[in-house]
């Protein structure tokens, strides 16, 4: 292997101790690339997302990698965090309806040398660009809400031929052999016939062919117990477990687990769960403390009818507690 490459054994990079110790991971040996995610140490894994995530990294096979899940499920943190973990830099760009091809390519701008100089005209290369050429992951977060016309311009590089900017003089960059294309979005490319996601649009089907897809749904109530007990070691057990159990509650309603279509707007992620729990602690002097924490975490952007909603349900999990 050449020395800018490493392997990494699966279970402890990664925290696995039921993993093998023989299991490798591919990534790079320099961890002092600037555009290698950020990691925490408190993260938790979840062990079929890993494994699905890792073979794409290891062989794509001329697939892109769709992770699809609810809002806030831990998509792109979980993707992050293991390319982090493995030194693998990252071209990250979060999509929106208006982002065309060309975004992902490269401009020109008029760009100073110094502070002061004369600006020059210079090409100024995209996150596709940067990524083909440096042997980075190029992920494209909400990739449900771009033109599907726009995101067909994907094809040809996904089927291995070189980039042409043509903006640049035909400029011709060819894939590294360490490039990787993965997106994440709400949908799977088929539209949002939930309601929940505004945006959201229908992609190409032969765009999506192009794909291997992962689901990531909202972690396991024991995970998510597990993952509060490391970050907010001094809240009493019996404050965390009924905020993982309220939480379950509000992605239900979300979600219209009940039959009916997503009852509120709002959900909460792992994040929200953790910032509530982390802010009940930090006011754990003023009255009602899981309540003024709850206000500030979520519910201060809800609609009258879904704070009622929400604390309805937390009086009932919470009794005497909930004062």
């Amino acid at each position: 292997m050449s020395q800018q490459y490493a392997n990494f054994k699966v279970r402890d990079v990664f925290g696995m101790p039921d993993i093998p110790e023989k299991v490798l991971a591919k990534g790079y040996a320099d961890s002092s690339n600037p555009f290698i995610p950020q990691t925490h140490a408190d993260y938790v894994f979840r062990k079929e997302f890993l494994r699905e995530c890792l073979a794409f990294l290891k062989d794509p096979s001329g697939d892109a990698y769709y992770v699809t899940g609810p809002t806030g499920s831990g998509k792109t943190s979980g993707i992050t965090e293991i390319t982090g973990r493995l030194n693998w830099p990252v071209q990250q760009i979060t999509a929106n309806g208006r982002l065309e091809f060309t975004d992902l390519v490269g401009h020109h701008a008029l760009i100073s040398p110094k502070p002061g100089e004369t600006p020059v005209m210079q090409f100024m290369y995209g996150p596709l660009a940067i990524a083909m050429r440096e042997g980075h992951v190029l992920l494209i977060n909400e990739v449900d809400l771009v033109d599907p016309a726009e995101l067909s311009g994907l094809n040809d590089i996904l089927e291995g031929r070189p980039l042409v900017i043509a903006q640049n003089g035909g400029e011709i960059i060819k894939p590294h052999p360490m490039f990787r294309v993965i997106v994440t979005g709400n949908s799977t490319g088929s539209g949002d016939p939930s309601g929940l996601y505004q945006g959201v649009m229908m992609q190409n089907l032969a765009a999506m062919d192009r794909y291997r897809f992962s689901v990531v749904p909202y972690m396991a109530e024991q995970d998510e117990r597990g993952v509060l007990e490391r970050v907010v070691p001094r809240l009493p057990d019996n404050i965390r477990n009924g905020m993982v159990r309220i939480a379950n509650e509000i992605r239900k309603l979300f979600m219209g687990e009940n039959g009916d279509d997503g009852q509120i707007s709002i959900t909460m992620s792992t994040r929200t769960l953790v910032r509530w729990a982390k802010l009940t602690l930090q006011f754990r002097g003023a009255p009602n403390a899981i309540e003024y924490a709850l206000q500030q975490s979520l519910l201060i952007r809800a609609s009258s009818e879904e704070k009622e909603a929400v604390i309805r349900i937390a009086k009932d999990v919470f009794g005497e507690q909930w004062r």
